[in-house]
């Protein structure tokens, strides 16, 4: 998968810490990453599956 134009960005709760980064901004795809490693593995999601996942994750 090209991920070439993918703009990165942490959540704002991560503070200081290590976190994943999150790349939404490329059509049809979403990427996902450890912050500490970004040459490393990306995993990509259908934009609909992430929005379930991040839906399901919310504090009630």
């Amino acid at each position: 998968m090209d991920l070439t134009g993918a703009t990165w960005r942490k959540s704002t709760r991560s503070g200081q810490g290590e976190c994943v980064e999150v790349a939404d901004n490329l059509p049809g795809v979403v990427g996902v990453r450890d912050s500490k490693d970004p040459a490393g593995p990306v995993l990509t999601f259908d934009p609909q599956a992430w929005r379930t996942f991040v839906n399901c994750t919310k504090r009630p």
